[in-house]
This record gives structure tokens, C-alpha cells and sequence, in this order.
């Protein structure tokens, strides 16, 4: 699933501005206690203070619970792999900067310790990629 951050981002504002005009209008509450139970509500947080007084806000509350936590499980899927895409793309880009340096050290010195073809440690891979991080060199 690839859902754009604009979509979703429109989709639990939407969800939070209906439970909010919801709550004012059905239970009596102020906006900003209306804005409050919902946020907390589909935050799972619920911390108690507020619960709705009428049958229907008892009934569109269990539905707004399911509607917003799928909204937000495919928010929070959605952060997560755009998280790690981010994290492969870096190392990827580290990877390459290695890999063209090492490239760089073997055509300017040829008296290098390490023979071509000869595959490196994964400590050594490590320590250089790690390097590579302060190094402010492109």
C-alpha cells in the first residue's frame, strides 16, 4: 500500500474535524474539549475526563474508533516504511561514496594493503561507511 502523506494527512484531519463538529453539536461540548475526546479517543490514549453522556454519541464513538484507528495504523504503516526507504536510501548513498573513495584510493595509491578481489571484513565495511558520515567530501 502507498498512500500519498497528503491523502492521509487530509484523511485524519477530516476524521478529527467530523468528530469534533460531532461531539460539539451531539454531546453539548465545547469545541475545545469536542477537539480534545477526539484527538484522545483515536489516539487510544483515552484519559477518561470526558465520555459521551447520549446513546448515539456512545454509538458513533465505537464507530469513530474503528474509522480513526484504521486511519491511523495506515498512517503510522505509511511513517514507518517511508522511515525505512529513507534509511536504505542513506545507506545505499554511503555505500556508493565508499565504494567510489576505495575506487579513488586504489587508482592514486598503489601500494594498498588490500588486493583487488579480495573482499573486505564486515567490521572494516562498517568502520569506513561509519566514516563516511563525518567525512565531508562528496
Amino acid at each position: 500500500m502507498n498512500i500519498s502523506p497528503r491523502i492521509i494527512a487530509t484523511l485524519l484531519l477530516s476524521i478529527i474535524a467530523f468528530g469534533t463538529v460531532f461531539f460539539h453539536y451531539v454531546e453539548g461540548w465545547n469545541w475545545v474539549d469536542a477537539y480534545f475526546f477526539s484527538v484522545v479517543t483515536l489516539s487510544t490514549v483515552g484519559y477518561g475526563s470526558l465520555v459521551p453522556a447520549t446513546a448515539i454519541g456512545k454509538v458513533f464513538t465505537t464507530i469513530f474508533i474503528f474509522l480513526g484507528l484504521g486511519i491511523f495504523a495506515i498512517a503510522i504503516h505509511e511513517f514507518g516504511t517511508y522511515m525505512v526507504r529513507k534509511r536504505q536510501d542513506h545507506e545505499d548513498w554511503l555505500i556508493a561514496r565508499l565504494a567510489h573513495k576505495q575506487g579513488k584510493h586504489k587508482h592514486h595509491h598503489h601500494h594498498h594493503h588490500h588486493h583487488h578481489g579480495e573482499p573486505t571484513k564486515p567490521a572494516e565495511d562498517y568502520e569506513a561507511v561509519a566514516n563516511l558520515d563525518q567525512d565531508p567530501e562528496p
